[in-house]
């Protein structure tokens, strides 16, 4: 007994999730989910309108935002911190180069955002989960065009199969456990 989905027709939710994770329903509707962000600022290079503005035109379930004093505040452990909470991907806003306050708070930023994603890709993330962006002050528009652009990435790759984050890290602590076990 095959269900079609007709228009005008409610099909229970338990059965139409259990045919879709059977392939049942074959070029029916894809299941889509909009991709966490944490976004990490300078507080030098973002001004609260801009951030306004950034909450306004994103989906606010999809956008955690956290204030620094700068940047290079963002260690790794802080990033990684923010996948383990449950970020599909993370943002680093940094002041450009040669005008960061604290000096070279953008340069280390940049560098523990590679590391990183060479730690994310060790473990099963791949890469492509962290993005620096580089944000003159007063000029909005290009970070927020940016966050856009990240989560719609994140949230097609879904689409076609890429694990969200907590489903990697689950997988990830799952070997842990048996490999302790044993």
């Amino acid at each position: 007994m095959g269900l079609e989905a007709e228009p005008g027709f409610f099909i229970p939710v338990q059965p139409a999730v259990s045919m879709l994770a059977q392939g049942v329903w074959g070029k029916c509707a894809m299941i889509r989910r909009v991709a966490t962000i944490h976004l990490f600022y300078c507080a030098n290079s973002v001004t609260d309108a801009e951030l306004q503005e950034l909450q306004a035109r994103l989906d606010t379930d999809g956008l955690k935002t956290l204030g620094l004093p700068c940047s290079g505040k963002a260690t790794i452990p802080y990033v990684l911190k923010a996948f383990e909470k449950g970020a599909d991907g993370v943002v680093l806003c940094v002041c450009p180069e040669s005008q960061c306050k604290h000096l070279e708070g953008n340069l280390r930023a940049s560098k523990r955002a590679e590391a990183v994603e060479e730690l994310l890709d060790e473990i099963g993330f791949g890469k492509g989960r962290v993005v620096v962006v580089a944000k003159e002050q007063g000029q909005g528009e290009p970070l927020i065009e940016a966050v856009q652009q990240f989560q719609t990435k994140l949230s097609e790759a879904y689409s076609v199969g890429t694990k969200p984050a907590r489903a990697v890290l689950a997988d990830v602590r799952a070997g842990n456990r048996r490999e302790n076990a044993a």
